[in-house]
């Protein structure tokens, strides 16, 4: 199915979630569907632990960090010390363009396979290197700055909880997804999310259920999820090529209707609106 100009509605999506919920898993098989609708997809890998990201997306290397781009971690903290110490509460600018796409990006801060583009923003490599704050201020201007061709849609691996929320990385992102696992926490978190979501103007369009094991496991989500509030895209079932892809650190792929119709639900025109 080719996308539509309804679908084009919803074109900067973030899937965030708690620790283990599978939320990369998700953000690769939502950028193999959307691939196979035409879209070029931008993955852009915000979440600063996971190392994985490349591998389950097909690519046998990362892109060199955004981070590197300018400057490194450490001339970005000094610039956030310099913001602060001058009283100064508008928006850091660390990169120096005002506007740029993904083709202004040096080659190899982008790497890119059948219609998917990964561009990462960096990682913590070592002990005592300090908060990822850094990046979570080059993560928000990056979208900011971002403009995406008419073909183009971003989807972001956001960092494992709601720090992000706290800096604003949200705010250019019109299409927010909540990734649970079963367990209270997950649906806690989600809870969290959708709230927080509203409270930055973005759009919270609903939430993946993942992992499930059983129709009866899904349905008590679902269920559950609708007694607090939040909207259902649809579930992901537990399955052994996925386990073994992941183990293996090969391209996550899924056959069936899972995911393609959670993409439907995704970009259907309710979905996208403000």
């Amino acid at each position: 199915m080719s996308q539509t100009s309804e679908d084009r509605a919803i074109k900067r999506i973030s899937v965030c979630g708690k620790g283990g919920s599978g939320k990369s898993t998700i953000v690769a098989l939502l950028a193999e569907e959307l691939s196979v609708r035409d879209w070029r997809v931008i993955v852009l890998d915000s979440d600063e632990s996971n190392a994985c990201l490349h591998w389950m997306l097909g690519f046998e290397y990362p892109p060199r960090p955004l981070l590197e781009l300018v400057g490194g971690k450490k001339n970005v903290q000094r610039q956030m010390q310099k913001t602060f110490s001058d009283g100064n509460t508008s928006d850091m600018a660390v990169l120096s363009q005002p506007k740029l796409a993904v083709g202004d990006l040096p080659a190899d801060y982008v790497v890119e396979n059948d219609g998917r583009v990964l561009v990462t923003v960096g990682k913590i490599h070592q002990s005592l290197e300090g908060c990822a704050c850094p990046m979570g201020v080059l993560s928000r201007e990056f979208l900011k700055k971002l403009q995406l061709a008419d073909d183009e849609v971003l989807v972001v691996d956001m960092e494992a909880g709601i720090e992000h929320f706290g800096r604003g990385v949200e705010t250019s992102i019109d299409a927010v997804v909540a990734v649970v696992e079963p367990s209270l926490e997950s649906l806690m978190l989600a809870e969290k999310v959708e709230q927080l979501t509203s409270q930055v103007g973005a759009n919270f369009v609903g939430v993946i259920v993942n992992k499930v094991h059983s129709v009866d496991i899904a349905s008590t989500l679902v269920n559950e999820l609708r007694s607090r509030g939040l909207p259902a895209l649809g579930a992901i079932h537990y399955h052994e090529e996925l386990f073994a892809a992941s183990l293996a650190g090969r391209r996550i792929q899924l056959t069936g209707d899972e995911v393609p119709n959670i993409v439907d639900k995704l970009l259907e025109p309710r979905a996208s609106a403000r």
